[in-house]
């Protein structure tokens, strides 16, 4: 594929740096970066200090004749007027997560995907673990019989006093479910090969009181399309003091055997990402990780040229109208 040039709207989260790296890596060229006006420059101006690329004065800068691919890590409820930006503009756009914050986002999300005139991606970065790509493959080779059900925990450390002010407004963030479950619920999907069929969960608040809308923790229950069972769950609380940012760890049974994955692998031992299996025939042992085919980014830079993607635009709306739907569905709990 022929080097491309990106740019970026809106630099207010880390994984962006993620983008710009690995587009860089693949030879493509950054116009640099745009922030709008009000909202915090310091992330902006670090990556743009660690990359030498410019910071923009002007978003018409970042949407110049020449830009092909937008990245967008602009505040969460912003990012969806970013997508029908670059659609009007033409511009291909890789989003962080989540998309949208509210139903409203979702319904202007499925105008932009169904019209089909830009590519949307998503930083949806789970498909691409090696873990996770070994655990679909043990699953669709049929190393655990019929699937019966799928566990994913997905603790974060909250630093919370790191936080910009947005964070902890739900409308302009989309709260604890969408920001990070999102994740999980395309997982459903892309492991299972079914779609979600109902869903039912909650959401907690025990700290930080002066954020009302703020929720530290979510427990989902869901029912696949195919009889599979899951239950996902997500908090803010992982020690200050922990081995790593978030034990995320994802759990599958079968009929014939049962998988756990440690995605950041295990604080006694290696840590790096390790899947167990045990089975009617085997003992549990440790599976060698298989390297996905393609990256993330990749991926979606052979969209653009009308390769078959692993994550589709079709995905990110259906992801994104999973949480919507899980964060509307779930009932709020309160304890001092």
């Amino acid at each position: 594929m022929e080097p491309s040039v990106f740019s970026v709207i809106g630099c207010q989260h880390g994984h962006i740096a993620s983008f710009i790296e690995k587009m860089l890596g693949m030879g493509h060229r950054c116009a640099g970066i745009f922030e709008e006006d009000g909202e915090d420059r310091g992330l902006a101006v670090t990556l743009s200090d660690r990359f030498g690329i410019p910071l923009l004065d002007a978003i018409d800068d970042a949407l110049a004749e020449d830009v092909s691919v937008v990245g967008c890590a602009a505040v969460n409820s912003r990012k969806i007027d970013v997508a029908e930006l670059c659609e009007a503009r033409g511009k291909h756009i890789m989003l962080d997560k989540p998309a949208v914050t509210n139903r409203a986002g979702l319904e202007r999300l499925r105008g932009v995907v169904g019209r089909g005139r830009i590519e949307v991606g998503m930083l949806l970065t789970q498909r691409f673990h090696a873990g996770v790509y070994t655990l679909k493959s043990l699953i669709g080779e049929g190393a655990l019989g019929r699937l019966v059900s799928l566990d994913m925990r997905k603790p974060h450390r909250l630093n919370a006093g790191d936080r910009p002010d947005w964070f902890f407004d739900h409308a302009r963030s989309g709260g604890i479910i969408q920001d990070l479950l999102v994740h999980d619920l395309d997982l459903l999907r892309w492991l299972t090969g079914s779609e979600i069929a109902d869903m039912q969960g909650y959401m907690a608040k025990r700290i930080l009181p002066e954020h009302p809308g703020f929720y530290d923790a979510a427990a989902l229950n869901a029912r696949l399309a195919d009889g599979t069972l899951a239950q996902l769950y997500a908090d803010w609380h992982t020690p200050a003091r922990s081995w790593t940012w978030g034990d995320g760890r994802i759990f599958a049974v079968g009929t014939a055997g049962s998988a756990e994955l440690r995605l950041q692998g295990d604080p006694w031992g290696a840590r790096e990402p390790m899947l167990l299996l045990s089975s009617d025939v085997e003992a549990l042992h440790p599976v060698p990780l298989r390297r996905p085919p393609v990256s993330l980014y990749a991926d979606f830079m052979n969209r653009l040229r009308g390769g078959a993607p692993v994550l589709s635009g079709e995905d990110v709306l259906l992801a994104s109208a999973a949480a919507v739907d899980a964060d509307e569905r779930a009932a709020r709990i309160e304890r001092a």
